[in-house]
């Protein structure tokens, strides 16, 4: 996400670089080019405009640092105003009314509601400590109901049952009773969508709306509609009073519009961002970190949460212990480290969170490709467990079935012996360092980030 006004702005900060003070000339063209990265990146033009002209006048004021260049006083400023445009603050989840809390899940068709409907769900079961009841008020979409008590097994929450021909209204009226009489904290209710925004559909929205008063509506919106994700955000808060955005397919969008247009615009906050198929893929929206993303600073809070909420720490420790001797490190280990960072999500995503990574990676994206790590996972588990632990043993004759065996070349084989004595060197390094410096105040990350040695050997920025 942000990959294109991303780049854009980096390259509008490096022409700053070599200025010996800011000007009117200077900010004049330097906000011109800013201008077009937020248009280009789909960004509403009310937003627009209103951003250019606070950082303009910020940047010809006196509220920056003297000690500042002059492109570091225009990214301090755009990091500002890009928190300011995005809400602020991060707005939880409001759980604080009389239980079961009712959350209205409203959307076009095809934002994906009901996948996240369970993710909320999962989120509610394991950060809450809620006990939610799911049910579906779709009785147009064929398969509907099916596919959200599917969804709704695999995060373990309970789905209430209903019936082909059943009105939206009576199953919300159903469902409301059943989470009393059942003692459930939260009732999430999944309604129909269409293609467009329509008076039967507000209709029956609000309908549901006016007989379960919920405490939450959430809209969720799929953000590579841009633009159109305001415009769909302010039709459903003209009828129902969206308390609050979900914005689903994050992964997929390049260029980020919708996230930075959809609070200025309709004052609405933005909850969550949802990414990809898996119930895991739900986070909550913090303006400031995702301001930090976009201007390539990082992430440094979200990823520390994310290894301590998906990461094994016992195995992680276990693996620690082997990082000071490159030679207990295994394949066994290797293949242990992909996995374990597979469980945090898409690779490209964790590597934008650490300073300076995503910058040191441009034009080497292929050595963090998926499917690469695919077939490393595919060879190394076609090798005997002896193989994995003695990697020495391996010879033309073992390569070749085991190349073979996970449907690649001898030489891929060769390629990833390789890597991995790169990577035991750099475990061993990176065990040193985490003794010593920041990393060991992160229990189990003391040896570096698990998965460390996936780059293609590659030695993170600084790294001697």
């Amino acid at each position: 996400m942000f990959d294109s006004l991303s780049d854009r702005l980096e390259a509008v900060f490096k022409k700053l670089k070599g200025q010996g003070s800011l000007n009117e000339k200077n900010i004049r063209d330097a906000m011109r080019e800013v201008r077009m990265a937020l248009l280009e990146a789909d960004v509403h033009l009310d937003v627009v405009k209103s951003f250019i002209a606070r950082v303009r006048e910020k940047s010809l004021g006196h509220e920056v640092m003297g000690s500042l260049t002059p492109g570091q006083q225009v990214i301090h400023l755009v990091h500002k105003e890009l928190i300011h445009v995005m809400g602020g603050v991060n707005e939880r989840l409001n759980l604080a009314a009389q239980p079961p809390v009712v959350v209205l899940m409203v959307g076009l068709q095809g934002s994906g509601k009901t996948t996240t409907t369970a993710k909320l769900a999962k989120r509610l079961i394991e950060k809450e400590r809620r006990k939610p009841l799911l049910a579906s008020l779709d009785v147009y979409r064929p398969a509907a109901m099916d596919q959200l008590a599917t969804v709704g097994e695999a995060v373990g929450a309970k789905v209430l049952p209903t019936s082909v021909g059943e009105n939206p209204r009576d199953i919300a009226k159903r469902a409301l009773q059943s989470a009393r009489m059942g003692g459930f904290d939260v009732l999430l209710l999944d309604t129909a969508g269409r293609l467009h925004v329509d008076a039967e559909l507000m209709t029956e929205l609000v309908d549901v709306a006016e007989l379960v008063k919920p405490t939450e509506i959430l809209l969720v919106v799929d953000s590579m509609t841009g633009q159109d994700a305001v415009n769909v955000a302010r039709s459903f808060d003209e009828k129902l009073n969206v308390t609050g955005v979900i914005l689903t397919k994050t992964d997929g969008d390049a260029r980020g519009g919708a996230a930075l247009s959809v609070r200025h615009v309709t004052g609405k906050p933005i909850k969550f961002l949802g990414t990809g198929e898996t119930v895991d893929g739900l986070e909550p929206f913090h303006p400031d970190r995702v301001a930090s993303r976009i201007l390539g600073m990082g992430d440094i809070l979200s990823l520390v949460e994310n290894v301590l909420e998906k990461v094994d720490l016992k195995e992680t420790s276990k693996l620690q212990e082997k990082l000071m001797t490159s030679a207990a490190f295994t394949l066994e280990d290797f293949l242990a480290q992909m996995q374990q960072i597979k469980k945090m999500g898409p690779l490209e995503e964790l590597m934008a969170m650490i300073p300076g990574v995503k910058q040191a990676m441009k034009g080497r994206e292929a050595q963090i490709d998926p499917k690469h790590m695919k077939r490393i996972e595919a060879i190394i588990l076609s090798m005997t467990p002896v193989e994995r632990r003695k990697h020495q043993i391996l010879n033309a004759s073992r390569k070749k079935r085991i190349a073979m065996g996970s449907g690649t070349s001898v030489q891929e084989v060769n390629q990833l012996l390789k890597q991995f004595v790169q990577t035991q060197t750099m475990m061993k390094r990176l065990g040193k360092l985490g003794n010593k410096g920041f990393m060991r105040n992160f229990p189990g990350l003391g040896g570096g980030l698990p998965g460390a040695g996936l780059f293609g050997g590659m030695k993170p920025p600084g790294m001697p």
